[in-house]
């Protein structure tokens, strides 16, 4: 496991300072990758599903 985030750490390195990804570039790609998947379930809307798998209750099996 060290071996694969030393050599992550090391191709960064090799990338221009100019061209790193900065902590603002790693904050606009999580607020755009929020935004999308807020937008997924808006335009989804899957409430039905969501209801009828977690909130209700199955009625019992009649014998």
């Amino acid at each position: 496991m060290a071996t694969s985030a030393a050599s992550r750490s090391g191709l960064i390195k090799l990338l221009r300072p100019a061209s790193r990804p900065h902590s603002t570039d790693v904050q606009a790609a999580v607020f755009w990758g929020v935004a999308a998947g807020t937008t997924a379930l808006w335009i989804v809307q899957p409430f039905d599903w969501l209801r009828k798998t977690f909130f209700e209750k199955p009625d019992p099996e009649q014998k």
